[in-house]
């Protein structure tokens, strides 16, 4: 009998729940006598009687797949493990690998995996010169309004496209200001600049990054950078890095408003409330790792 036990549970060494689980495995199996199994695997009766009840209690994965389902609900279809690990742990405290393992194995992904369209460029040649790049992709910013970046975006919807302009504040990733028109003109970019610069406090003159597309060698940007003591910076010729923290807002907005979605008979007024309601979010609910699982607007509140 001592010998079936070691084949089918492992060696003496095992842990209380390890042997509890072997005893009831031998007596449900063979129907030996429980102080004979007790005697084969070292294990004492009051032990056994007091961990036997575990073994039909479900198990954590049971217990946490059904949260790790309701928080990927939650967050749209469009979170990774990581964010759908920090909304759950209020509820239930596991691991980020447990997550991953979960979501993983129930097929859990986000709607935006797969292959992304081309992506829009605005560069028309060298039309004026062109300021240095002073951010030389050193994103950082120390306080609020330092560091600007800014960059626009197309979207192909049913019958028709349309273009996003931002700004965002590297100091937290807030999205300062956007525009959003059917028409990729001088009016859309100007505009965001305009909307931005109206939050700015007396003294503050933030550098204004950007790629070397031709909305931001238009004379009225200078213009307005000049009129408002804005320091221009630019990218490298076709150097996507040099503009990556614009870049990356837009991917966090494809991923989460727009990628693996129907738009089909989508108006643009309606698809731009869309995007003002994503922008809204990202702001003030959206946590990120890197602001201590803070949103944009409470982590700027707590360093005020």
């Amino acid at each position: 009998m001592q010998n079936d036990i070691l084949k089918d549970a492992g060696p003496r060494d095992l842990t209380n729940m390890e042997k509890t689980r072997a005893v009831r495995v031998m007596r449900e199996r063979h129907g030996y006598r429980l102080a004979r199994l007790f005697a084969a695997v070292g294990l004492a009766r009051a032990t056994y009687h007091r961990l036997a009840p575990r073994l039909d209690a479900p198990s954590r994965v049971d217990l946490a797949t059904p949260l790790v389902h309701e928080a990927f609900e939650r967050l749209g279809r469009v979170a990774g493990y990581r964010r759908v690990h920090r909304l759950m742990r209020a509820r239930m405290r596991v691991g980020e690998r447990l997550v991953r393992m979960i979501m993983r194995r129930d097929g859990l992904v986000p709607l935006y995996m797969g292959k992304a369209p081309r992506a829009y460029s605005s560069y028309k040649g060298e039309l004026s010169g062109a300021p240095a790049n002073l951010v030389a992709r050193d994103f950082h910013a120390a306080r609020p309004n330092m560091l600007w970046v800014t960059d626009v975006t197309q979207f192909t919807m049913d019958g028709y496209k349309c273009w996003l302009s931002v700004i965002a504040d590297c100091f937290d990733g807030m999205i300062v200001s956007w525009s959003m028109s059917r028409r990729p003109d001088v009016r859309l970019t100007n505009s965001t600049l305009e909307a931005a610069v109206a939050t700015l406090r007396d003294g503050q003159r933030p550098v204004v990054h950007s790629d070397r597309g031709c909305h931001y060698r238009w004379p009225g940007w200078i213009e307005i950078c000049e009129r408002h003591g804005l320091v221009r910076s630019m990218s490298a010729e076709g150097c996507s890095p040099d503009n990556a923290a614009a870049e990356g807002v837009f991917g966090r907005l494809k991923n989460e408003a727009f990628h693996g979605r129907d738009w089909t008979g989508v108006p643009y007024k309606r698809f731009k409330r869309h995007i003002g309601d994503w922008i809204s979010y990202h702001n003030r609910k959206r946590e990120k790792q890197s602001l201590g699982w803070k949103s944009s607007v409470q982590y700027r509140k707590a360093w005020d």
